[in-house]
């Protein structure tokens, strides 16, 4: 079978996209990488390559900003989490599941937006020539997946799906970087990954999609921050304007898909037509939803799943890491995402 090999050029940028999905607590940080805006109050953001800073400021939302905002960037959700309990990070964006963990670890965070985006790109995937037809084949197959992360979920949810459990699977728990290779090279029979990963492999035809996350897990992504910046009224309401940018901002990247791609593509490094194709498939599908009973219930599901795992070493209330005060008049979080543009 004639297998495209991703050049390696291609495999730093994404590493750096481990993103707010991210895996382990491996991954470096770099503090301290620019600052924004003017005033005597400083905002400390952590973000990640291509996240909020690049898409605030391709919609033009870093304009007359009267406090100052303070970028470093992050490899992953779990060290930014890290730098938010260490009241390093006033507040950063992650994946559905990294709080979890933070939660699970008695960090002192707290969620304060969330955004529900179709998962489509999260995905298991198959070597375009498999045999595996069917989530219900995995059974006794090799899946590759970064432990802790959003993946790791699917990949629970999806088994169950399928009448199967972890324990039916060879689970080869690996970073990104690491899975491209191993699948790639026929090491693994599956990938268990998000987006722009799902869509790297797609577009080099180097695979194909077993099954997706869409209707199977919730989508949703956060931005966490740190309980003692909320408890100062000024960098409070600093907070309260950021989120209002990054709303703004998402309406901007629904509506100019293929502008936020060449953007994203700068920033990250990677091939213009992964980006689009990540963008229209899941980037811009996200919506800023309340902080609400159903979303604490359903990320309530996942803390549960990774306790019985005993990957968390405590059962924990996920509504008592969640702060709702800048829910204004945000939809429900059971609100339908914005539709998918794939070409």
């Amino acid at each position: 079978m004639r297998r495209h090999l991703v050049p390696a050029t291609l495999l730093l940028p994404l590493a750096l996209l481990a993103a707010a999905c991210g895996g382990n607590s491996s991954a470096s940080t770099s503090a301290g990488d620019g600052t924004e805006g003017k005033g005597s109050l400083t905002l400390n953001v952590g973000d990640q390559k291509g996240g909020s800073e690049a898409v605030l400021r391709a919609a033009g939302e870093l304009k007359n900003v009267d406090y100052k905002i303070k970028w470093s960037t992050f490899t992953s959700g779990p060290p930014l989490l890290e730098a938010v309990n260490a009241k390093a990070v006033d507040i950063g964006g992650v994946g559905n599941t990294p709080p979890v963990f933070a939660a699970g670890a008695n960090s002192k965070i707290s969620i304060v937006a969330g955004y529900r985006g179709r998962a489509k790109g999260d995905a298991i995937l198959v070597p375009k020539n498999s045999q595996l037809k069917k989530p219900e084949e995995l059974k006794g197959k090799s899946v590759a997946v970064a432990q802790g992360s959003s993946a790791h979920y699917q990949l629970v949810a999806s088994l169950e799906a399928a009448g199967l459990t972890l324990s039916d699977i060879k689970v080869k728990y690996l970073q990104p970087a690491d899975a491209l290779a191993a699948f790639t090279s026929g090491q693994v029979d599956a990938w268990a990954v998000w987006d722009p990963y799902t869509s790297q492999v797609l577009q080099a035809d180097q695979g194909r999609v077993l099954t997706d996350g869409d209707k199977v897990v919730n989508g949703l992504t956060f931005q966490v921050a740190a309980p003692g910046a909320l408890q100062d009224k000024k960098k409070a309401a600093a907070i309260g304007d950021y989120l209002k940018r990054l709303r703004r901002a998402q309406d901007w990247v629904y509506e100019h898909p293929e502008e936020w791609a060449k953007v994203w593509a700068k920033d990250t490094g990677l091939p213009y037509e992964v980006a689009l194709a990540s963008v229209k498939r899941s980037n811009a599908t996200r919506i800023p939803v309340a902080l609400d009973k159903p979303l604490i219930a359903s990320e309530q599901e996942i803390a549960d799943a990774f306790t019985s795992l005993k990957l968390i070493p405590r059962k924990i209330e996920f509504g008592d890491f969640v702060d709702t005060r800048f829910n204004s008049d945000l939809p429900p979080s059971t609100t339908t995402p914005r539709p998918s543009k794939e070409s």
